[in-house]
């Protein structure tokens, strides 16, 4: 049985994995972090930002899961809001 950081090398041989590895630590990862760090600064649970949205917890987990997976970008209007349950505001920039 392999652990996960055997499987994760042996995944990151194939260079079509690496690639896609290196866009989402470079381009998706800062931005998961900032959300996950703001709501555990807030102290709440995805349950807990998912009432103050008037959600469900699932769709906040799909929300912060999204922006792992690079499938699905949510929209700027659902980040606003999802900002604004935990008393911040997004802020967005070009650089």
């Amino acid at each position: 049985m392999l652990t996960h950081e055997q499987l994760k090398a042996q995944a990151l041989k194939n260079p079509a994995v690496r690639a896609e590895y290196e866009r989402l630590q470079r381009e998706e990862m800062p931005m998961l972090d900032a959300i996950l760090k703001a709501r555990h600064e807030a102290g709440l649970t995805q349950a807990q930002v998912a009432e103050r949205m008037g959600t469900k917890a699932p769709a906040v987990a799909r929300l912060e899961a999204s922006l792992i997976s690079g499938k699905h970008s949510p929209s700027l209007a659902t980040l606003q809001k999802y900002a604004a349950a935990l008393g911040k505001r997004v802020q967005v920039q070009l650089v």
